[in-house]
C-alpha cells in the first residue's frame, strides 16, 4: 500500500513539524521513506531523518532561481 509521502519524494516541499509545543516549517525535498521515517534533503551535505509523528502538513513550493 502507498503511503500519503510516496507522491512528494523528489519533489520541493515544506515539512511542518511539531516539535515540542512549536510548530516548525523546514523547506527541502523528500528523498526516501521507512515504515517511521522520511529522509529529508535539507541543503548540499544536510540530509535528515523526520519521524512521521512529528509531520503536520506537507506543503509543495516552487523554487526561485
Amino acid at each position: 500500500m502507498r503511503s500519503a509521502y510516496t507522491s512528494w519524494i523528489g519533489h520541493a516541499v515544506v515539512l511542518r513539524l511539531a516539535i515540542d509545543e512549536m510548530q516548525v516549517p523546514i523547506p527541502g525535498v523528500i528523498t526516501d521513506e521507512s515504515d517511521g521515517d522520511l529522509r529529508f534533503h535539507i541543503c548540499e551535505g544536510w540530509d535528515m531523518d523526520i519521524d512521521k509523528s512529528m509531520i503536520l502538513a506537507v506543503e509543495e513550493v516552487a523554487w526561485v532561481n
